[in-house]
């Protein structure tokens, strides 16, 4: 979470958009920015239990797969609205899915069940798969930047460093996106240890609401 939130402060020096996959290291649950903490501690046994930079519902991390989007404020995914860059974002993950032949679908209703839980029930374009959703996503916008933080319950035939792969190369073939490794330097490094230290892993922060 402090990468993330870090990665969207420095979005306008960055200048172009940034793909981030990550992992957990051990089971672990965030929830929205403005959910309640009381409520969604109930919800689940998962422990940490983190407050996200991002809205949306609670998402457990122990079998999922996760990544983040930033994008700079003059970019053109900027300009989107809310529901146009969740779209996006979904269509992008279901042509991914094709080249590693999975057939998946974007959702054109919503079929919520569990309000709050990001996995119970699916929204309009949630990404789904047998009719189950598999994809979901948060959002952060600022005056700096857009952030995205998806999560994937993955198929049990699907490698991930395939789909990983098959993302990026998604994007270069609808988008003519021409990817780059990128190195995280010492300003934004110290950034990261600052935010995780000071507020993503403080009750302050987690238990705030």
């Amino acid at each position: 979470m402090a990468i993330d939130e870090a990665l969207l402060e420095a979005a306008p020096r960055l200048g172009d958009p940034m793909l981030r996959f990550y992992g957990w290291s051990e089971p672990a649950a965030t929830f929205g920015y403005s959910q309640k903490y009381e409520e969604v501690a109930q919800w689940t046994k998962l422990r940490p239990l983190i407050r996200r930079p991002t809205g949306g519902g609670l998402v457990p991390h122990d079998t999922d797969w996760t990544y983040s989007l930033t994008v700079p404020a003059g970019h053109a995914w900027y300009s989107l609205t809310a529901q146009e860059s969740y779209h996006r974002v979904h269509e992008w993950l279901h042509e991914a899915f094709a080249k590693i032949g999975v057939t998946t679908e974007v959702s054109s209703n919503c079929h919520k069940e569990l309000p709050g839980q990001c996995f119970a029930g699916a929204e309009q374009f949630d990404l789904l798969l047998d009719g189950r959703k598999i994809a979901g996503a948060a959002q952060r916008r600022t005056r700096t930047g857009l952030l995205i933080q998806g999560s994937v319950q993955p198929p049990s035939q699907v490698n991930r460093i395939e789909w990983e792969k098959a993302v990026c190369a998604a994007a270069s073939a609808r988008y003519g996106v021409e990817w780059i490794h990128f190195i995280f330097v010492k300003e934004l490094q110290r950034r990261v240890g600052d935010l995780g230290k000071e507020k993503y892993s403080q009750d302050s922060h987690n238990q705030k609401r």
